[in-house]
């Protein structure tokens, strides 16, 4: 008897038992979001923390972010070897440079396409808005900059910080785009040198991308317990922060990112390159991830995990395209951009002309691949436009203060317009 048909179900028809859902990972890190934020919200509640929540919300504070830097731990050395591969190991270095051109594509017109949506659908709903003014001024009072120097947001030091001196230390870092440039720079050398060479290197790099995705998956089988301990903290912090004089912000802002990220599934639906239940299920784990880290490049190991166990996509997709899109694509630029001018304008009781925010919408698109390596560098990188519409500069302290709940948005949009990409741009297999 072979192996399979010891393995046949009974003859007697009884039915098979199916695995539960609560040892899928998508749902154990989803639930792990929802019951954290509703456990921190609740203990928010307190007028003053008790000894007890204290205690509480620092173990969970240790325990979240312990996980969390483990799960960032593998990023480097996944991408690394996932590139080499993709790129050196296709066999066809033209293949990769025409994924590259199409996700290029993409990306732009996904980030045209939200930024015309955020002009024509944010300014009607801002008409709606009152604010009370005893509020506005407090609020106002509260704004808090630390404006780094010109030169931190030119053009020259995000193109010379492209080039590492030394790339050990940019991996050291954390710093991923100079990484990814080097390591490409790498492949397609490598592709290019005699076949003995290739293939000794081929296959170390194949082993080492196939031990972190092993790596990745044990840090995920955690996902529930870290997620969790991060979004009870998260919750708490939250509490009742998005109400009052924000809670209208808050919701355009939500809202807007909700409709985007849907509109990705619409595309993909469309395209029908891979099924849509398949690249929900694919999606989950790392949309949990990423909204509950507030970090798309935390959550890059379980897009590869789910875009190479779920979607079965190429290596050019898993090993280039997801840690290209992770490090320089940022949809959510093009809707909070224009939002937060609209609301500092409010702020402040300064109307923006419609040129003004067609400005503010082209430079969302423009700008969004060179945010500066600097904590909050795509807000900051807003200082020189508001100075030119004549916002005040203080208005980006506000936005920065009041991105707990929207960060979280930002980042579901950002990972379901990587995989997106990724799934438009792969080669059919």
């Amino acid at each position: 008897m072979t192996e399979s048909a010891s393995q046949s179900p009974p003859s007697s028809g009884a039915p098979a038992t199916r695995p539960s859902p609560l040892r899928s990972v998508g749902v154990q890190v989803t639930l792990g979001l929802v019951l954290g934020l509703a456990l921190g919200m609740l203990l928010a509640r307190e007028g003053a923390p008790s000894a007890f929540t204290t205690s509480l919300l620092a173990v969970l504070d240790v325990i979240g972010t312990a996980w969390i830097n483990a799960v960032r731990m593998t990023v480097i050395p996944l991408v690394v070897p996932l590139l080499i591969v993709g790129v050196a190991g296709g066999g066809d270095l033209q293949l990769t440079g025409r994924v590259g051109a199409r996700a290029f594509g993409w990306m732009l017109a996904m980030l045209v396409a939200c930024a015309i949506m955020s002009l024509l659908v944010a300014p009607t709903w801002f008409e709606s808005l009152a604010l009370d003014p005893a509020a506005t001024a407090r609020l106002r009072e509260t704004a808090r900059i630390e404006v780094p120097p010109a030169d931190a947001l030119s053009l020259r030091t995000w193109v010379l910080s492209l080039i590492p001196i030394n790339p050990i230390k940019a991996a050291a870092d954390g710093t991923l785009l100079p990484v990814v440039l080097f390591t490409l720079l790498y492949a397609f050398a490598l592709g290019r040198v005699s076949e003995g060479p290739r293939t000794a290197q081929l296959a170390f790099f194949r082993g080492m991308a196939d031990t972190m995705l092993v790596v990745v998956r044990w840090m995920l089988a955690l996902g529930g317990l870290g997620i969790f301990a991060l979004a009870t903290v998260l919750g708490h912090k939250l509490g009742a922060s998005v109400l009052g004089a924000i809670a209208f912000y808050v919701m355009v802002l939500v809202v807007l990112h909700l409709v985007a990220t849907a509109a990705c599934y619409v595309l993909i639906a469309l395209s029908r390159r891979v099924p849509l239940r398949d690249f929900a299920r694919a999606l989950l784990p790392s949309q949990a991830v990423g909204m509950g880290t507030r970090s798309s490049l935390a959550a890059l190991p379980a897009m590869v995990k789910g875009a190479t166990d779920v979607l079965r996509l190429p290596g050019t997709a898993t090993g280039f395209v997801l840690p290209l899109t992770a490090s320089v694509f940022k949809l959510t630029s093009a809707v909070y951009w224009v939002v937060g001018a609209l609301f500092v304008g409010a702020l402040y009781g300064i109307e923006l002309s419609t040129g003004s925010l067609a400005l503010v919408a082209a430079s969302s698109v423009v700008l969004s691949f060179s945010t500066p390596g600097i904590p909050s560098g795509g807000m900051l990188l807003q200082v020189p436009l508001y100075t030119s519409i004549g916002l005040p500069i203080e208005g980006i302290g506000i936005l920065i203060a009041l991105d707990t709940l929207p960060d979280m948005f930002k980042t579901l949009l950002n990972v379901t317009a990587d995989m997106a990409v990724a799934v438009l741009t792969a080669e059919k297999h």
